[in-house]
Formats: C-alpha cells, sequence, structure tokens
C-alpha cells in the first residue's frame, strides 16, 4: 500500500499546474485597450511578444493583463516591476480611478516601472508629477512632438540596457523634447538622435510644434527618445517612445533595447549580450487586435554596423 501511495503521490506531482518558483521575480504587464488602425498601437500583440521573448529567462515569471488595468489591482502586489504598453493622456490606465495611489505604494516598495510609447504621457495635471518621479522624464503638450521620422542611433552609453546593441536606425513615432527631472537627476540617456528636418513639417499644435522645439531642430540638437532613471529610493524606470508600428518589433535591435529595459527596471542583471530572441513574420502576426483592414507598410529601418 506504502508503494501504491508514493506511486499515486509522484503521479499527482507530475500533473500539477506549473506554478513560479517563491525566488523568481515577478514582472506584471499591462496592455492597454484597443487603438489606432492595424498594425499600430498593438499593445496586447506587444506584451504578449515581450512575454514570449522572455520565456525560460532565469529567475523571472511574466504576468500579462490585456485591455486595460488588470480588474483587481492585487495581482500588481510584489511585483519586481510593471510595464505598461497602452494610450496616454487623458485615458491613460494608470490616471484612473485610484490607479496612481496603487503604483505610488508599489514604488516605495521598490518596484520597477517602465512605460512604452504613448504611455510616457500623462496629463500635466494628473501624473506628470509622478511620472517624472518614477521614471524619470515624460511628455508634456505644447513642449514634446510625436511626428513619425527615422532616428539613427550613432553611439550607445555603458548602460546595462544597452548590452548587446550596435548603433542602428529605425523609423517610428519617436516623441522628444520631453519633460524630464532638472539637470536630468539620476536620469540616463539610452537611445539619442537628431531629428531630421522633417519632424518639423506640421504646424504648431499640442503635440506637432512649437518654437522652441523648432529652434532645437535647427540647431541639430541630439534629443533623447528612451532613458533610464533611478530613484534615490534605489527604484528604477525606463522610458521608451518608439513602438508604433508593430512590426518594428521584429528588429533585433529595437526589441533588445525594451526586453532589456524591463529586466533591468525589475532588477534582474541583463546579460553581457543582452537578452537573446527570436521572432519571426509569423509571431508579428499573432494577438493582433481585430481592427479591421490591413497594417501600413513596414515602415524603413537600416542596421548600422557598429564600427570596429
Amino acid at each position: 500500500m506504502k508503494t501504491l501511495a508514493a506511486i499515486l503521490l509522484l503521479s499527482l506531482i507530475a500533473f500539477a499546474p506549473t506554478v513560479g518558483r517563491a525566488d523568481e521575480k515577478r514582472i506584471v504587464m499591462i496592455a492597454g485597450k484597443p487603438s489606432h488602425g492595424p498594425g499600430e498601437h498593438e499593445h496586447r500583440a506587444g506584451v504578449l511578444l515581450f512575454q514570449k521573448c522572455l520565456a525560460g529567462f532565469p529567475g523571472i515569471q511574466v504576468e500579462v493583463y490585456t485591455n486595460g488595468w488588470p480588474a483587481d489591482s492585487a495581482v500588481l502586489t510584489g511585483a519586481a516591476a510593471v510595464v505598461i504598453y497602452s494610450d496616454g493622456g487623458g485615458g491613460h490606465p494608470a490616471l484612473q480611478d485610484d490607479h496612481l495611489k496603487v503604483l505610488d505604494a508599489l514604488m516605495k516598495q521598490g518596484t520597477g516601472l517602465a512605460c512604452i510609447h504613448y504611455a510616457v504621457e500623462p496629463t500635466m495635471e494628473n501624473g506628470q508629477k509622478e511620472f517624472l518621479d518614477w521614471i524619470g522624464g515624460c511628455f508634456e503638450i505644447n513642449r514634446s512632438v510625436n511626428p513619425h521620422w527615422l532616428a539613427d542611433f550613432k553611439t550607445l552609453p555603458n548602460h546595462p540596457i544597452a548590452r548587446g546593441l550596435e548603433p542602428f536606425s529605425m523609423k517610428d513615432e519617436w516623441y522628444f523634447n520631453m519633460r524630464f527631472r532638472d539637470g536630468m537627476t539620476g536620469v540616463k540617456a539610452i537611445l539619442a538622435a537628431v531629428p531630421t528636418p522633417d519632424t518639423m513639417d506640421r504646424a504648431d499644435g499640442p503635440h506637432e510644434g512649437n518654437p522652441a522645439v523648432r529652434a532645437a531642430v535647427a540647431k541639430g540638437e541630439l534629443q533623447t527618445v528612451a532613458w533610464a532613471s533611478e530613484r534615490p529610493d534605489g527604484g528604477r524606470g525606463f522610458g521608451f517612445t518608439g513602438g508604433h508600428f508593430h512590426r518594428n518589433w521584429g528588429d533585433d535591435h529595437f526589441r533588445k533595447v525594451v526586453l532589456n529595459g524591463i529586466l533591468w527596471v525589475a532588477k534582474v542583471e541583463v546579460p553581457a549580450a543582452g537578452v537573446q530572441s527570436v521572432v519571426t513574420a509569423n509571431d508579428l502576426e499573432q494577438n493582433l487586435d481585430p481592427k479591421g483592414g490591413k497594417p501600413k507598410a513596414k515602415p524603413a529601418a537600416v542596421i548600422v554596423p557598429a564600427v570596429k
């Protein structure tokens, strides 16, 4: 009987659901609701792709919640990092109900925060103060701009998020002239490029342009479009303004910046060569929101070999 009981116990263990180990760090990803046209702002497909790319990475477990903020904020409890890929402004999921207070409690416990694309934009009245504290920078209307342009990243910093990267170029909706902490205190530029003149083709507007940003572009000033930040309490933040076009996640460098950034804010060691992942054309077709129509043609992307 003892032998039979032992066999039954082993069988139950073998078929028990797989759960994360207690020593693994939880990374919670929040995808915003459907937005824009096909192939654009594919929040759900994006975070599920990140989850796939990080599957099997030692020491972490990745949880994904789609279609906006989780129904129960308690799922964020104990997270090493929260990643938000969503629309921003007044509809930002972090600005609804008591969500800023939920995040504030997490930040005070050392939780990291990564915001991708439009999710870097709170409002000046609600969230800007917190975002400057938590991730070091944000989009500010009537100051920052959101043109589509080919950014040429010629140099990369000595930072864990830049591990495994080489200089590259990518066309996306790269926001710039961002609002950062005074003096860039605790903020490190990860991706920076000189905006092309066509970024100022639109008339002035809350997201389109203003005299100050036009002067900066005319002078050829380098603009930070992705950054890392550290808080005095040891917490970490990451902002990435690209991510408008879903197909850009198929580029190894573009994708690696974000995967490295996610690990870094969770205080997980980024490998010397960065996060290694493979994304196929078929992978990019998975989990897209049912928006109807066809995605726009893939934006031009150029990989520039590193200078040896």
